[in-house]
């Protein structure tokens, strides 16, 4: 008898698992760690709806590949069972390297690695656990496996990732501006010469994907609220491991033990609520800055933010210090913690870097920034930029 089960989702439905391995890979406790890794980070503090977490994610984005695979085998690309079950595996594990509060401490916490690599580890170890059978999927991840059209499904400019986080994000914030046409995206998704691309019809739906990509960044990712409160967030561990904070394990290894000796499986045990039970406990610390920053996180009651469309001025951040330093009785070193700038970028269409190619039906291909009268265009070029200072009310 055939394996299936079915998973309730809010966003697409039912999500069907119909291949023992995928079940049996979901099942482990290296997945279902990401059920205690926020997706969104601190963006619940201001849109209360965003706690889906890290599996709401990848669960989604492998229905997607799933949906993706099937329309592609049915305009008759090939693609066996076993790289479909391969591809399905390498998005559902795509994100398993992600700590606690997925990319506002992913710097932080652990020191020189960025989640893709520790994602490759994980598979690396769960391979072994599972006699070989991740092989094919690890080397679509990596890039490595000849038909280069599946890693661009879990990694590319039309990938299945961006198109679940976006669709899951706009429906958990609230923001109607992110939804996506993933449905039609995935219907016009084609392959020609080995490459993922879309066919003509579908032009306008990803140029909308696009707009919606740019509207979420600055109004939900980029935030200044969301991003003052992981720069908060960040300040807290970097100023407990300064001072030396007491926390247990298995966060007291990250902050204090020599991170070149931790393991997979420590790594493993540290989640969202590792951290969130030592700022609770560290509200209290002696540490007038560690204890404000806590309380600010735990109570919501932040810094202050505003954003500049240029670099913020010496004369202001010296003066907001010294605000600071007088009102909270805190040395000028102290008032650093509290009183700091940065900049914030996004930007729609990486027109080096990035490219969403369109297949015409005469067989001609062009990149999406190149179509006639585009929405994409040159003026969209680049980088938005801009910058910020946060400090004590």
């Amino acid at each position: 008898m055939a394996f299936h089960k079915i998973i309730n989702d809010p966003v697409y439905g039912f999500i069907s698992i119909d291949d023992e391995l995928v079940n049996r890979i979901i099942a482990h406790p290296y997945y279902q760690r990401l059920r205690r890794i926020n997706q969104m980070a601190m963006a619940n503090l201001v849109y209360p709806g965003a706690v889906h977490s890290r599996l709401h994610h990848s669960l989604g984005a492998y229905h997607l590949m799933r949906l993706a695979l099937m329309e592609l085998t049915a305009k008759g690309v090939e693609i066996t069972e076993e790289e479909q079950q391969a591809s399905k595996i390498a998005i559902l594990l795509h994100d398993i390297g992600h700590g606690p509060f997925s990319h506002a401490l992913e710097h932080v916490l652990v020191q020189g690695f960025h989640h893709e690599t520790l994602s490759h580890l994980l598979i690396s170890r769960m391979n072994e656990v599972f006699e070989g059978r991740l092989s094919m999927a690890m080397q679509i991840f990596t890039n490595e496996y000849p038909k280069k059209f599946l890693h661009q499904l879990v990694s590319g400019q039309l990938d299945v990732d961006r198109m679940d986080y976006l669709t899951r994000d706009s429906f958990f914030t609230g923001v109607s501006e992110g939804v996506i046409g993933y449905d039609r995206i995935l219907k016009m998704l084609t392959v020609h010469e080995g490459e993922l691309m879309v066919e003509e019809k579908g032009i306008y739906s990803i140029e909308k994907f696009l707009v919606a990509r740019r509207l979420m960044y600055w109004q939900v990712y980029l935030h200044k609220t969301v991003l003052c409160a992981e720069q908060m967030l960040q300040r807290i561990i970097r100023r407990a491991r300064e001072i030396g904070a007491a926390c247990h394990e298995p966060l007291h290894q990250f902050l204090h033990g020599d991170t070149n000796q931790i393991t997979l499986d420590q790594f493993c045990q540290l989640d969202d609520f590792d951290v969130y039970m030592a700022i609770k406990t560290w509200v209290g610390h002696p540490d007038k800055v560690l204890s404000h920053l806590c309380m600010g996180i735990i109570d919501r009651q932040l810094l202050k933010v505003r954003y500049y469309p240029e670099p913020v001025s010496t004369d202001l951040i010296e003066q907001k210090k010294q605000e600071a330093a007088h009102s909270m009785a805190l040395s000028p070193e102290e008032a650093g913690w509290l009183v700091f700038t940065g900049e914030a970028s996004s930007s729609t269409y990486n027109f080096e870097n990035e490219h969403i190619h369109i297949l015409f039906k005469d067989g001609t291909v062009k990149d999406i920034s190149e179509v006639d009268n585009p929405l994409i265009h040159e003026n969209m070029k680049g980088k938005i930029k801009k910058y910020y200072i946060c400090y004590p009310g």
